[in-house]
């Protein structure tokens, strides 16, 4: 696979000259554009995730964070713009980077009349796991989920919840060393959610890199060492949590970051001493 193409200059104009990518990163991101028409959905995105951290990338509903995950993964090509992972080019030599990631998109299409053990499996084998340790794992990974009563339950009939926790365990069979997960919570109950960070904490703890992108602010400044704020397609601010925050909570940084906030007037009608 060839990398992405020079960019042509256009409305928005060419790219400024972005550094050098961090070879000892988890991720290194470098001028990553992409437009999807006449939008401009991630405008020059310049980003470094520390290897053994707990990412956390945050923006409001279209700033970008999912378009920038994609590229990042190799899901979505770049208009322009380079992706290292663990000092690797991931579009010059996709097969060395992509199974150092495990990925969970956003609205991921499984194979869903499978059962949550034959989609593990499945998942497995894909990655070129011998078939004793794709059946280990598996197994492993359906009671650390909380799916072992249901691993003979077609995926089609579970939950979102359920769906969720298997589509986290399917990235997570091939031990990658960066786990990149879209919205990872979501949908998940509180119980499952914490054994879910208490997993994904172990996986940090033993050197693995994690990043989520969460609108869940509370939980990104309890979970994450690091955060990125994007908005507009670009990054308004990225470094440890407590820089990043600046003695405020991280969702009043957020939202003087981005703006946005409004004041609740106007709907008096709402009221119920109004009648």
């Amino acid at each position: 696979m060839n990398p992405p193409a020079a960019p042509e200059p256009g409305p928005a104009g060419p790219p400024s000259a972005a550094p050098d990518p961090d070879p000892t990163a988890a991720l290194s991101l470098r001028g990553l554009w992409r437009r999807f028409g006449e939008k401009i959905a991630v405008a020059g995105v310049d980003l470094d995730v520390p290897a053994g951290s707990f990412f956390g990338l945050v923006g409001p509903n279209g700033a970008g964070k999912t378009t920038t995950l994609s590229m990042a993964t190799g899901l979505l090509r770049p208009d322009f713009g380079t992706v290292h992972v663990l000092g690797t080019d991931l579009w010059a030599h996709p097969e060395v980077a992509k199974p150092r990631l495990g990925v969970l998109p956003d609205g991921l299409r499984l194979f869903d009349r499978l059962t949550g053990a034959q989609l593990l499996h499945y998942a497995g084998l894909l990655h070129g796991l011998d078939r004793p340790t794709v059946a280990a794992r598996a197994e492993d990974l359906l009671v650390a989920m909380d799916l072992a009563a249901d691993r003979d339950t077609v995926v089609v009939d579970y939950s979102a919840g359920m769906t969720k926790k298997i589509s986290l365990a399917c990235a997570m069979i091939h031990a990658p060393r960066v786990l990149v997960l879209d919205e990872p919570f979501e949908a998940v109950d509180p119980v499952s959610a914490a054994n879910i960070r208490d997993i994904l904490g172990r996986y940090v703890d033993d050197g693995g890199t994690v990043v989520v992108s969460s609108h869940v602010m509370d939980l990104v400044q309890r979970m994450c060492t690091h955060v990125a704020v994007i908005a507009g397609g670009h990054v308004l601010d990225a470094g440890t949590v407590d820089d990043v925050r600046g003695g405020q909570t991280l969702e009043d940084r957020f939202v003087g970051l981005v703006g946005g906030r409004r004041q609740a007037g106007g709907l008096a009608w709402l009221r119920t001493s109004s009648d």
